[in-house]
């Protein structure tokens, strides 16, 4: 099993990179899938052309102010859970929702990561685009991961992001397998002056992806990512990148 979050700060393309990776993994038979929009302000749904009843978010919220008699707390969160998976043909999808409001969640964060960690075994591959902060890693609301892609623009600005995200990485209490970098719109050579910002950080690149136009017309056009043609260098790309984290 391989378990993949995706993470970068808002704008760099990683809910687009999610769903590549997806759509990669689907087109080479791979599944079944588990996709975890785990970031409140991404789309991750919208980009995969799925839809979705409720989020953990709401079950949590719901199971914190009322249980129905004959019901423990942790059966009724996890009947609820299971309930909210949405099957699609090729993943199954859930949704995080809003991160936590006042009070204390300990418990139900308990309850969720037991649930997501006994769901993750039903599918080879869990797919999670996160927030730029990795608030739900940090959590632990998830379990342990075998790969932390941090996606970022060829700028200063986004590699800041990825050295805040990798010392976060080492502050929480998660065993990630191996990380990797994933530079997104580069434009004619423009990386090359940001090799010695790139060296410093220490983190193996997984891939360089050229700027494409045509995945900013799709989203605006609300294209999925199972209906835009991908061009053959893109598609080139994801295959090798789902053979280094199959």
């Amino acid at each position: 099993m391989s378990k993949v979050a995706i993470a970068g700060k808002g704008g760099v393309g990683k809910t687009t990179v999610s769903a590549l990776i997806i759509r990669a993994l689907v087109e080479n038979k791979k599944n079944p899938i588990l996709a975890v929009d785990a970031d409140p302000n991404s789309n991750l749904y919208l980009s995969l052309g799925a839809n979705f009843s409720q989020t953990i978010a709401d079950i949590r919220d719901e199971v914190r102010r009322e249980v129905p008699p004959g019901f423990s707390r942790s059966d009724y969160f996890k009947l609820k859970l299971e309930e909210i998976i949405s099957e699609n043909k090729y993943f199954d999808l859930l949704v995080m929702g809003r991160p936590e409001g006042a009070g204390c969640y300990c418990s139900v964060n308990n309850l969720l990561r037991e649930f997501l960690s006994k769901l993750s075994k039903n599918y080879p591959y869990v797919i999670m685009d996160c927030e730029a902060g990795l608030e739900h890693l940090s959590r632990r609301t998830s379990d342990n991961l075998d790969y932390l892609i941090l996606v970022t623009e060829p700028n200063i600005a986004s590699l800041r992001a990825v050295e805040k995200a990798l010392e976060i990485t080492k502050k929480i209490p998660l065993k990630i397998k191996q990380k990797y970098l994933l530079i997104n719109k580069i434009k004619n050579k423009e990386i090359d002056k940001l090799r010695g910002y790139l060296d410093n950080l220490k983190i193996p690149v997984l891939a360089e992806l050229p700027y494409e136009e045509k995945f900013i017309f799709a989203s605006e056009e609300g294209k999925n990512i199972f209906e835009i043609e991908i061009p053959s260098n893109i598609k080139d790309i994801f295959y090798k990148l789902i053979k280094k984290i199959s």
